[in-house]
């Protein structure tokens, strides 16, 4: 089982002027994907983190400013995206074909 914190809910509390988040959710046909897993992975293409999206298809990450690849796995397929991530809130949609 993963040890990532709860998928989802509000940002109440974090500085978006200090922190970089990342968060979107993953999509396939039209719904939410929940339990799809979605790894952050760096520059280099290195492992960072691991989330299990919320029942809504939800993620997140705190993350450095810079170069970010995403990539959902799910069931019903993967889908992976390139992010430029800066300070402040950055989101994103993983859609699975």
């Amino acid at each position: 089982m993963c040890g990532a914190p709860k998928q989802g809910g509000a940002l109440a509390g974090i500085d978006l002027s200090t922190q970089t988040v990342i968060q979107g959710s993953v999509w396939h046909d039209g719904s939410p994907v929940a339990g799809a897993y979605v790894r952050l992975l760096d520059a280099t293409d290195e492992f960072t983190a691991e989330v299990v999206t919320s029942p809504e298809g939800e993620f997140r990450f705190f993350a450095a400013p810079g170069e970010w690849k995403l990539r959902s796995l799910a069931p019903v397929g993967r889908a992976e995206r390139v992010l430029s991530a800066e300070v402040g809130l950055n989101e994103t949609t993983l859609a699975i074909a």
